[in-house]
């Protein structure tokens, strides 16, 4: 069985109907119950008024209602707004306001509730698949509207180019609020798959991960890279131990080199899928097959090429992108719609805020994002670059610099911290002349003035290594 996204009905219905489609913390569901879970939950969210193009709010954390909720939006044609539990409650309700939505789903507790009387609102754009809601610079969510066309033109990129295999197992970490997880999610609606949905708790266990891979037979890892690095101190963490794995796919924040190199090794035979998007292009929109070329040297990965039907260039050291998988704009921000999108050939396109370059060969790199590039004394440079640097000291530890600002907002100098797996304070001693290696890695206007050691570099819930925090961090180190 799999779940056809052009009629909105499961296909296929006398084949594999009792193989596994969903694995929960809770509860395990088979195609069969899927499909009878996905009826039973549009017949109740129809009586209480969710009808094509209105909106739905769904709201949890990695039940197995979660995924019944997002089939049986997609069924209905209603746009899903994915909330996760790990959100404050602030901005659930910023999110119901900014959509007027009528009706939200709680999946810890399978029930609807009604959160304003009256008509369920239509959506302006039409035929939207979701609206997923960042929060940009200033905290404020922003809804990107992806529409039915961008979601399909997903589905046959992963089956053109991914070769993810006949019913794949995807391992699903990100939250639902955070599009990395739809690669999981459509894959397994599309290919007939299953999904292998891990909680918070049971993520933060390098031990229990791999243990239910095993178990469950994933053969599709899906991560950002940071994800993938709390894995590497456990041992088992390896293709003789996970013989099912057979692809390794990132996304969300660049893949440095020495995580790459470690994968290598660590699993020989499969391939590793870097690919790049922003939320804005419907979870990613350039792919690369890293080969031993791409890890000879230090410097940041290629992101790949543009995906099949898109153009992804550089205007003025931006990256741009067009294609049909480019949102329909933002939600009720008519402002940031008129300063991101564009027209390029009758397609939609979006200046993307990252800094990228364009080498001959049309191989394409993102060097972070233009906030990110910052002045100091004098010079330009970007934080993604120091931090490749800072990842090939000895140990190829996690690291990442920030920025100490003064009090006008101008740069003062850079400081670094690179994780260390202990409470220990001070740098292990191979460490000892971090300043010397990195010299001659990186000009000396790129070198942060202090290295400091941290147990663990934090993340967000989207599981990318948080700068803010970072400065919070140095804040309280030298209060």
């Amino acid at each position: 069985m799999h779940f056809n996204f052009e009629t909105g009905a499961f296909a296929d219905l006398d084949t594999r109907p009792d193989a596994t489609a969903v694995i929960a913390h809770d509860r395990t569901l088979s195609w069969r119950e899927l499909q009878t879970e996905v009826l039973a939950w549009c017949a109740q969210a129809r009586a209480l008024g969710l009808e094509v193009d209105t909106p739905i709010v769904i709201r949890g954390h990695k039940e197995s209602a979660f995924f019944v909720a997002l089939t049986g939006a997609l069924m209905l044609r209603a746009p899903f707004v994915p909330v996760d539990a790990v959100y404050p409650q602030e901005r659930l309700l910023s999110i119901l306001d900014i959509l007027d939505a009528s009706l939200l789903y709680d999946t810890a507790s399978a029930q609807f509730e009604v959160v304003r009387p009256g008509p369920a609102p239509v959506m302006h754009e039409k035929a939207l698949c979701y609206i997923m809601f960042t929060s940009g610079t200033t905290g404020q969510p922003k809804g990107v509207q992806i529409g039915r066309e961008s979601v399909q033109a997903l589905i046959e990129w992963m089956r053109l180019d991914f070769d993810l295999g006949a019913h794949p197992v995807f391992l699903n970490h990100t939250v639902f609020s955070f599009d990395v997880s739809l690669y999981d999610v459509f894959g397994t609606l599309a290919m007939g798959g299953s999904i292998m949905m891990l909680d918070r708790d049971t993520a933060a266990s390098p031990l229990k991960v791999a243990a239910l891979m095993e178990e469950h037979q994933v053969t599709t890892w899906v991560s950002t890279p940071s994800f993938a690095q709390q894995q590497l101190p456990n041992p088992g963490f390896n293709q003789t131990a996970l013989p099912s794995l057979r692809t390794l796919l990132f996304c969300g924040e660049p893949l440095p080199v020495p995580l790459a190199r470690a994968l290598r090794k660590r699993f020989p035979d499969l391939p590793i899928l870097n690919t790049y998007g922003p939320t804005e292009a419907t979870v990613a929109t350039t792919l690369l097959r890293v080969e031993d070329v791409h890890l000879a040297n230090d410097a940041v990965m290629p992101i790949g090429r543009a995906k099949r039907g898109s153009a992804v260039y550089c205007d003025g050291g931006e990256l741009c992108i067009a294609g049909p998988h480019v949102m329909r704009g933002y939600l009720n921000r008519p402002d940031l719609n008129a300063t991101r999108m564009f027209q390029r050939g009758g397609e939609r396109g979006f200046r993307t805020g990252d800094l990228g370059t364009e080498s001959e060969d049309g191989m394409l790199y993102c060097q972070g994002r233009i906030d990110d590039q910052i002045k100091l004394h004098g010079y330009r440079l970007e934080l993604l670059e120091v931090d490749a640097a800072l990842a090939t000291l000895p140990g190829a530890r996690p690291a990442a610099a920030i920025a100490l600002r003064r009090a006008d907002g101008t740069v003062a100098r850079l400081v670094a911290f690179v994780e260390i797996g202990s409470a220990n304070p001070g740098l292990p001693s191979e460490l000892t002349n971090w300043k010397a290696l990195l010299a001659s890695k990186i000009p000396h206007y790129m070198l942060p003035t202090e290295l400091l050691a941290c147990e663990r570099l934090p993340v967000s819930v989207n599981y990318k290594v948080d700068r803010k925090q970072l400065a919070a961090l140095y804040q309280s180190l030298n209060a």
